[in-house]
């Protein structure tokens, strides 16, 4: 494709980001650049040439160099994800929307062949060969590939409108998983490299230092920051339902002092000599605490009750396997995205009680926890004052 086949797709003056998006994909499906699942709209496009634009990315020496590589779910960038099976890199996927954790690791079988690699870089593959990366995994991301509605050959990026890639790189941030030096790299359509304005840019969106297409390598030479973290502000209570790992970092930065306000929400400063909510780690085991009325990990562990956390709440966990351990519970929760401040083991009960900074976390924790097995039990999860009712 030549570059004057993308100049119909250059924006007008005083257009927004869904004006954008809209160009791009009404001109991809119009002139039939693009490839299934169709229509591409609300999508990040997947496009014919994907894969050849794809080839291009081991040349590169950011690949080269990097032994851990997060590339997005989207079509477009399956050859990506391949070539990073097959070159014996480990592959990071997020997991979908981040309903149950921030990354998915992709494992092949041993002694996997080409076409099992391939297998592995499809969508259906990423949820078959793939376990969960909890957020105390320390991992160390060297090269970040992701998915782009438009990009600019300034390095500045549209997505399909959602936020999540933006979203993922500020927590990868908040994780220690990424730093300002890790590039990014972007898979795109000749179509999709246009001029953007810069009065649409915002804090929180990332930029790219490396654009591929079927035709060109763009080093873009991008000098705009990228984002320091999760830009709190930003975030709804909606947002912080649907995600669980989302308020499980909040606990984290509100315990390190940081500002998490969210949107629409107004600033609240701990006072001073209030005692803080403990975090859930992984070298410290409650103790067992007796008492089946215990519907708190306050009082199951006799102390005050409301202190420092008036508005928390606590999730039941029974059915627990009796030769369980409280780091089998541990692992699983980390897992899935759904750490608690506190966590109350009463082994001897075979049950634990969980603790979460209000009642929408903890419902959300309920939910997600569903169908949550150890071992060969599944265990029974309820908020626990639901369960003190029963």
């Amino acid at each position: 494709m030549s570059r004057g086949d993308c100049v119909a797709m250059e924006p007008r003056a005083g257009v927004s980001k869904q004006d954008i998006r809209e160009q791009i994909w009404d001109h991809m499906e119009s002139q039939n650049l693009a490839d299934f699942p169709r229509p591409v709209h609300h999508r990040i496009p997947n496009f014919k040439g994907a894969s050849h634009a794809a080839e291009q990315l081991p040349c590169l020496q950011a690949f080269k160099t990097a032994r851990t590589i997060k590339v997005n779910p989207d079509a477009p960038q399956k050859n990506a994800r391949f070539f990073v099976l097959e070159s014996n890199k480990t592959l990071l996927v997020p997991t979908p929307r981040l309903r149950t954790g921030l990354f998915n690791k992709i494992t092949p079988p041993p002694g996997a062949t080409k076409d099992i690699l391939r297998k592995c870089a499809t969508s259906q593959g990423v949820r078959n060969y793939s376990v969960p990366i909890g957020l105390d995994s320390k991992v160390l991301v060297d090269l970040v590939v992701v998915g782009s509605v438009a990009v600019s050959e300034k390095g500045w990026r549209i997505g399909k409108g959602e936020g999540y890639a933006d979203l993922e790189y500020a927590m990868m941030v908040s994780i220690g998983a990424v730093s300002k030096e890790t590039p990014v790299v972007t898979i795109v359509h000749d179509c999709q490299v246009v001029d953007i304005p810069e009065e649409l840019l915002e804090e929180h969106d990332i930029a790219v230092d490396y654009i591929l297409t079927p035709t060109r390598v763009i080093t873009t030479g991008c000098e705009r920051p990228q984002p320091m973290g999760i830009t709190w502000s930003k975030i709804s209570r909606e947002m912080m339902e649907k995600i669980p790992v989302l308020r499980s970092l909040r606990a984290r930065e509100q315990q390190a002092g940081k500002d998490v306000t969210l949107q629409g929400e107004h600033q609240h400063l701990p006072e001073p000599g209030r005692q803080q909510a403990v975090p859930l780690s992984a070298g410290r085991r409650p103790p067992d605490t007796p008492g089946p009325e215990a519907n708190s990990m306050e009082a199951a562990r006799g102390s005050p009750a409301g202190e420092g956390a008036p508005l928390a709440a606590d999730v039941y966990v029974g059915n627990l396997p009796r030769d369980a351990r409280v780091s089998d519970l541990k692992r699983a929760l980390r897992e899935l995205g759904s750490v608690p401040l506190r966590l109350t083991w009463q082994g001897p009960q075979r049950r634990a009680f969980l603790r979460y900074p209000d009642s929408a976390a903890a419902q959300q924790a309920v939910s997600c926890l569903q169908g949550l097995r150890l071992g060969t039990d599944t265990l029974r999860v309820a908020l626990a004052r639901q369960q003190r009712d029963k």
